[in-house]
């Protein structure tokens, strides 16, 4: 059984809205999608976030040009990533200043990233560095991806405070299930390799993580959603760890039988065989037939 397909399989089925059915009762994607925009005109009103730049009419990454890549319920909508949440990527202190690395805030490099949650980062960068820096603060919660080289599409989920360097993208602030998010972005990682090659060096960047198409459930979906893909997992991850116990077994079950086997254990003798002895003389006259061997005494008799 391939358990790496199988959750492929999973997530596929979760975000094509395959994977529960669907309730007429909830309140449609569409809605949710017009409260997050009223939301994100509040903030920009306030100033405390900008208003995204507008797209030009022929770049093919606007919302109202694109051909969807699956058909979803009715009542989903299909959004970019940028629409549904705020998106920040990290960056490098100088490191010919000694003052900006030490104790303060952790630093995580992309490869800190465990596609699950992260609950701590070896490096850290200091207060200034933080000041003096375009390096950002991430809250916990974050869910972040790596954009470079071999690590494009790894994930994690913070659950402390951190920066990160220019690898990595963190979604800081959603409106949606952070898990639905989560895990359409682990559904859609092949999507995201293949976006990143071409180059001299594989990556991806933030604009092409923000116009990603997502299939938005509506929100009472997306928790049903998360919960039945954890059930699945876990049904997966308790198939691995006993197919383990059971190659460890089969192993040991393998060298058990050769041991009897050798030992004349695993099948009963018959008195009217040829004995050993008798035999290895009539191949080989010569043959040097060991009687002071320890082992001979464990032996049934006709062997040699």
């Amino acid at each position: 059984m391939d358990t790496q397909k199988l959750r492929q399989r999973i997530l596929d089925l979760a975000i094509r809205g395959k994977l529960v059915p669907q309730d007429p009762n909830d309140e449609p994607a569409s809605v949710l999608l017009e409260r997050i925009r009223a939301e994100k005109e509040r903030l920009i009103a306030e100033g405390k976030i900008k208003r995204p730049k507008a797209k030009k009419s022929t770049d093919k990454s606007h919302y109202q040009n694109f051909t969807p890549p699956f058909p979803i319920p009715a009542s989903w909508q299909w959004v970019r990533l940028g629409e549904i949440g705020l998106w920040q990527s990290g960056a490098t202190p100088s490191k010919s200043n000694p003052n900006y690395f030490g104790k303060g805030f952790p630093w995580l490099n992309t490869g800190d990233l465990n596609d699950w949650y992260i609950n701590s980062i070896p490096k850290e960068i200091t207060p200034l560095a933080l000041n003096e820096t375009s390096v950002k603060l991430n809250p916990k919660g974050s869910v972040l991806i790596a954009m470079y080289g071999a690590t494009i599409g790894k994930l994690g989920i913070l659950n402390i405070d951190a920066t990160t360097n220019q690898a990595c993208c963190a979604c800081y602030k959603y409106w949606i299930n952070q898990l639905y998010l989560f895990y359409f972005l682990l559904a859609w990682r092949d999507n995201f390799i293949a976006m990143g090659d071409g180059g001299a060096q594989s990556n991806i960047s933030k604009e092409k993580i923000e116009s990603t198409l997502m299939p938005l459930p509506p929100l009472y979906e997306q928790h049903r959603i998360v919960s039945s893909i954890q059930a699945y997992l876990r049904i997966l991850n308790s198939i691995e760890s006993n197919k383990e116990t059971l190659t460890d077994r089969i192993a040991k079950a393998k060298s058990k039988i050769l041991d009897l086997a050798m030992q004349g254990k695993l099948v009963p003798q018959d008195p009217a065989d040829e004995p050993a002895a008798d035999m290895l003389r009539r191949v080989n006259p010569k043959a040097k037939i060991i009687t002071d061997n320890p082992q001979c005494r464990n032996l049934p008799l006709g062997w040699t």
